[in-house]
């Protein structure tokens, strides 16, 4: 036993799926669509055919060229000799001068080492200097602490500040 397909108005669900693409058919062709899509097509095809005659314009252009670079390398070997040996010559004066700069560069550093020492000995005998004058100071501080006594002190502060009153 098998079982009916649903209709509608006497089509089964396969016929109206063809009617539907008949309707569709049907309104692309009076909306002109196919004239459309060739036209498209035409002038994407005569797009086409005209880049492909630049494409070959423009491979002669690049033959030509390249024929000319050609000639033009070859006069360029001549040139290239030429300025090898101008350059050979000018890299020896310039090795030349640099040796004489160098050595001028050396003698003035040199210099300047010498005269940098000569600073570093006079600032490491300030500092000895002032080291030996602190040094002195504290002995001396500690050796008046140790001779003079609180009765000592208060007479010299007596002392001082009677010269202070008197002036």
């Amino acid at each position: 036993m098998s079982e009916a397909e649903p209709t509608f108005m006497g089509l089964n669900p396969g016929g109206w799926v063809a009617l539907a693409m008949l309707v569709v058919f049907a309104v692309l062709i009076w909306k002109k669509v196919p004239g459309a899509v060739g036209r498209a097509l035409d002038s994407k095809i005569t797009l086409i055919r005209d880049q492909l005659a630049e494409a070959e314009s423009l491979r002669k252009e690049a033959e030509a060229l390249k024929a000319e670079y050609e000639a033009k390398s070859a006069s360029a070997d001549k040139d290239r000799e030429a300025l090898l040996d101008r350059a050979k010559h000018e890299a020896d004066e310039i090795v030349a001068k640099a040796k004489t700069d160098a050595e001028a560069l050396i003698e003035r550093r040199t210099r300047m080492a010498e005269d940098k020492i000569a600073a570093e000995e006079r600032s490491a005998v300030e500092q000895l200097r002032a080291s030996a004058a602190d040094a002195a100071a504290k002995v001396a501080a500690r050796l008046i602490a140790e001779r003079h006594d609180a009765a000592t002190d208060a007479k010299l502060v007596d002392q001082a500040i009677t010269e202070i009153a008197g002036r």
